[in-house]
């Protein structure tokens, strides 16, 4: 039996747990969720980047991968649902567009709703700000690498080539899109590297001579002028030491490996004492070798202060010095640089 303290729904005359309307009067009154019709997805066809409003993102996401999460944004729920669920279907109508069917499930004032919608997805082509700078080769520096006195080595010519390939990596993934390298041209003189923006530029220059010694100076040259701000173009001159890194020098008494070219002498590890020392560029007599390039030779015996070096080409045995730091013993293998019949052990 009904009591005058029962409440009732003003709309339908049923049941109300409110002052208000039902349950069911309150959810056909209210657009619990809405779908866009329409969704359109700019992505560059050169490097598959994807735009979102005016910014350009990059993504390892297929078509495939995008469209579900896509379609997903196109629904937009009332702040009271709960539970929000979305089953997605796509089918490809062409190309450039695609068609998803959306189940869309949730809770709304204690009750289960469920609805369909479909989403138009459109699939725009258009060239990130990235690729259309490299197609119109556009750049900002040009970071030249070349050695003091003599010709950069294959190995410097790797070594900075990868160097600006790590860095335009490690710029790329923490959001630089416009930190990119154009181009990398070999010559007679070294290595030429294109970059679209002044840091990676100067990063580049930093880490090579970090990694190779040396030093860079920087060239602006004024190109013109945006929004009343002058813009310029720089060259990055690097200079690698007359003697690279591992390179062996004939001193006047003995032979060194050289560690590391400083302001007014050259670090070299002295390989008659053993031990790291600084000389004067006038002490070296000549290069012999780089410790890079050593070959590999058995040591045939230990003899009081002399050893015995199979030749690796010859068969030859030939003596060299037997010095302590060395830790040389009959039977294992030593690196070996040759200075004409000379063998020089390197540590």
């Amino acid at each position: 039996m009904t009591s005058i303290q029962d409440r009732f729904c003003p709309k339908c005359g049923g049941p109300s747990d409110t002052d208000g309307l039902c349950a069911n009067c309150r959810i056909k009154d209210t657009p619990w969720a809405v779908c866009d019709t329409r969704v359109i997805s700019t992505h560059c066809p050169g490097c598959g980047a994807i735009k979102q409003v005016n910014t350009w993102t990059d993504t390892d996401l297929e078509k495939a991968d995008l469209a579900p999460e896509l379609a997903r944004k196109a629904v937009h729920f009332h702040p009271d649902v709960k539970k929000r669920a979305i089953q997605v279907e796509i089918r490809d109508i062409s190309p450039n567009r695609s068609r998803a069917r959306l189940v869309i499930t949730g809770t709304l004032y204690g009750e289960d709703v469920e609805k369909t919608c479909m989403v138009d997805l459109v699939w725009h082509k258009e060239q990130c700000d990235r690729c259309n700078r490299i197609t119109g080769s556009y750049y900002e520096g040009i970071v030249q690498v070349r050695a003091e006195g003599r010709t950069i080595s294959p190995f410097e010519m790797q070594a900075a080539a990868n160097i600006a390939e790590q860095t335009e990596n490690s710029l790329q993934e923490g959001g630089e899109r416009l930190s990119f390298v154009s181009d990398m041209t070999e010559s007679r003189d070294g290595l030429d590297i294109t970059v679209g923006s002044q840091h990676i530029g100067l990063l580049i220059v930093q880490n090579i001579t970090s990694a190779l010694g040396g030093r860079y100076t920087t060239h602006p040259k004024l190109v013109g002028e945006k929004n009343g701000r002058q813009l310029f173009r720089i060259t990055y001159l690097i200079r690698l030491p007359k003697y690279q890194r591992h390179d062996v020098v004939k001193l006047s008494r003995g032979y060194a490996e050289v560690e590391q070219e400083e302001s007014h002498n050259i670090k070299v590890f002295d390989l008659d004492q053993g031990r790291s020392r600084a000389v004067k560029d006038e002490e070296i007599q000549k290069k012999i070798g780089n410790a890079r390039s050593a070959e590999t030779a058995l040591v045939a015996y230990i003899s009081g202060g002399m050893m015995g070096i199979l030749d690796p080409l010859s068969g030859a045995t030939k003596e060299c010095r037997n010095l302590p730091w060395q830790g040389a013993k009959a039977g294992e293998n030593v690196r070996v640089l040759r200075d004409g019949d000379t063998f020089v052990v390197m540590r």
